[in-house]
């Protein structure tokens, strides 16, 4: 295994890059500006790992990813997650039910694929993302529950859908977008997984990006923090960085990452 400085740790919607677009050729650029001085970077989102697997070829990323809110960690190399927190059958009968019910605007993560319950409306990205990719790393639909998962995505929920799923105690939901609520066991987050990530690499040193409620644990569990300007999670960051339309994680890498690591002997 490579022996690496550092960690840099990326939020990637609204942080590494705009939700459906490529990232920027200067973020590119810091990606590797970030090798170059002996560094390591991981995705660290709410996706599944099937809709990271374009992203982690484009920027070379060969260490695990931080995926599902940090319910999985996954091999973007053999394209399949090394650990999964599943929830138990009876939690996921009480939730796949309750989401049949409700009418929930609902997609299920699982190791084996994508789920979509019938008022699901991410269909449309999922197809978009699938048309620019290549076949062996598409994200794969599933046709029944019959799986284990690990995460589900609502966006919009009826909010008596989200007091229901905060009264059962294994369970948390987080915010991942303005209307989007990720909802996983709970004692899963990005944090711990940027946690188990950096003493299974053996790096000391670690950063984290983020913008939103679900980064706050990854933000917390980093020696250095930063966050997007005008995102909800500025006053919990060491630094604050530009916004993701102007490129906030190039200028984060050059401004702060690489200065700080260089300060301390990384």
């Amino acid at each position: 295994m490579d022996d690496y400085k550092f960690l840099v740790a990326t939020d990637m919607d609204y942080t590494l890059l705009l939700p459906g677009k490529p990232v920027s050729e200067e973020n590119k650029r810091a990606v590797k500006a970030v090798y170059d001085a002996g560094g390591c970077v991981t995705l660290a989102t709410g996706r599944t790992f099937y809709l990271t697997g374009s992203y982690a070829r484009d920027l070379d990323i060969k260490i695990p990813l931080i995926t599902s809110n940090g319910a999985a960690l996954s091999d973007p190399v053999l394209f399949k997650d090394i650990y999964s927190e599943n929830f138990p059958a009876k939690i996921l009968k009480v939730l796949t039910d309750l989401f049949t019910e409700e009418h929930v605007n609902a997609t299920g993560y699982s190791s084996d694929g994508i789920y979509y319950f019938e008022n699901s409306s991410r269909r449309g990205f999922i197809a978009d993302y699938n048309s620019a990719v290549p076949d062996e790393i598409k994200v794969i639909e599933l046709d029944d529950l019959h799986h284990q998962f690990n995460k589900f995505l609502l966006i919009d929920p009826p909010s008596s859908v989200i007091d229901k799923i905060k009264s059962i105690d294994e369970l948390q939901v987080v915010s991942s977008a303005r209307s989007f609520f990720d909802v996983m066991m709970k004692g899963t987050s990005k944090g711990l997984a940027l946690k188990k990530l950096a003493r299974s690499l053996n790096v000391g040193l670690t950063f984290a990006l983020g913008d939103s409620e679900n980064d706050i644990s990854l933000l917390e569990a980093a020696d250095h923090s930063i966050a997007m300007k005008g995102s909800s999670i500025e006053d919990i960051a060491d630094y604050v960085t530009s916004d993701c339309e102007s490129d906030g994680f190039a200028k984060a890498v050059y401004e702060y990452i690489l200065p700080v690591s260089a300060s301390i002997g990384a």
